[in-house]
């Protein structure tokens, strides 16, 4: 199955022909299965303590925030790698408002399709991407580096699929040009896999540089 699945532990399940591929954020159980607004608190795992997320070219820049302004979601940006197993380490549900970018990925703003993570619940209330699935086309999105700069991007898709459906090749395919995804988890909550059914995801790319 080409998908990570978000647990009520926040670790995640990989296909071996996608080991190190990120996929979809996991989430607390909610109270309510309906909307995603709740959950209870549950262990989970983080990045590694002191990794400050250098991506795989020393010389790019470090992703620092992400802002969604049509949603109000701002976020600091931690790290995200794989833990010992395999399985991708997330931010805390306990901090269901933090959001985390993949480092083993293309950095935000350079080439490629740059992956962000947030938890739709977490702790008893909203995460940081709750109201990932109300964005729509043209809504913008920025991202603070540590060089200085903010790359903006540009929604052009908002999609809710189940997860055993989920879209590799489209999330995270090659692409020309710099590209953002935006991932959490959606539907309804079953309590015999302990996940979310759904992943919301947000497509975006850089807008045309002024005067083209």
């Amino acid at each position: 199955m080409h998908v990570w699945r978000g647990t009520r532990g926040g670790r995640f399940t990989v296909s071996p022909l996608l080991a190190l591929v990120l996929a979809v954020a996991g989430c607390a159980a909610p109270d309510h299965p309906a909307g995603g607004g709740t959950g209870s608190p549950a262990p989970t795992s983080t990045s590694v303590q002191g990794d400050r997320g250098a991506p795989e070219n020393p010389a790019e820049p470090v992703p620092e925030w992400v802002d969604v302004p049509t949603i109000g979601a701002h976020s600091s940006l931690i790290p995200l790698g794989l833990n010992e197993d395999g399985t991708v380490a997330v931010p805390s549900v306990q901090r269901p408002m933090q959001a985390g970018w993949y480092r083993h990925g293309p950095v935000p703003g350079e080439v490629g399709p740059a992956v962000v993570l947030g938890h739709v619940n977490g702790d008893g209330r909203d995460g940081i991407f709750a109201r990932l699935h109300e964005l729509g086309r043209g809504d913008d999105i920025r991202v603070g580096r540590d060089d200085g700069t903010v790359v903006r991007f540009r929604v052009t898709r908002v999609s809710q699929v189940p997860k055993e459906r989920f879209p590799s090749d489209r999330v995270y395919g090659d692409t020309a040009d710099p590209e953002l995804r935006l991932i959490t988890c959606g539907g309804e909550y079953d309590e015999d896999a302990e996940s979310y059914r759904d992943n919301v995801i947000v497509y975006a790319e850089r807008p045309p540089a002024r005067g083209h």
